[in-house]
């Protein structure tokens, strides 16, 4: 088994594939960047947790996601209500005062709630293209985040 050479500064032995496009920073640098991905989520649309984190340039970070924005999204300025699991149950009751929140507040942007607490992200999900990741990343390197 071959030894890891020792860390330079600023390095880690994160296990996560390289991104080509995203510089590696720390945990702030992420929740500056998954504020921005959220800011792009239209209007109608739900995005998932691993979908943003994968659009952060950090794959395998969903769980830092709903971490993000239970605790760091006190002010509300994110618009979490938008981001629901990977099956599209709404899972973001943490971040919101009442556990019917979120689902209203899709309700209000004319997302269909199903009475399991489900959004059909076939029909509501948004499609992150190549573009969006794109305009991400220019955005990411302009803000040095």
């Amino acid at each position: 088994m071959k030894t890891p050479r020792p860390l330079l500064i600023g390095e880690n032995y994160s296990k996560e594939p390289d991104m080509g496009i995203w510089k590696e920073e720390g945990a702030m640098d992420f929740y500056k960047r998954m504020e921005k991905v959220c800011h792009m989520i239209p209007y109608g649309k739900a995005a998932t947790y691993g979908q943003i984190a994968l659009l952060c340039g950090r794959p395998r970070n969903a769980r830092q996601v709903g971490y993000a924005l239970s605790h760091k999204n006190l002010d509300g300025q994110i618009p979490a209500w938008r981001i629901v699991n990977s099956s599209g149950f709404l899972s973001g009751a943490a971040s919101f005062e009442y556990p019917e929140t979120q689902r209203l507040l899709l309700m209000g942007e004319g997302v269909k709630v199903s009475p399991e607490n489900r959004v059909d992200l076939k029909k509501y999900g948004w499609k992150s293209t190549f573009e969006d990741a794109m305009e991400l990343r220019g955005i990411f390197e302009r803000e040095g985040i």
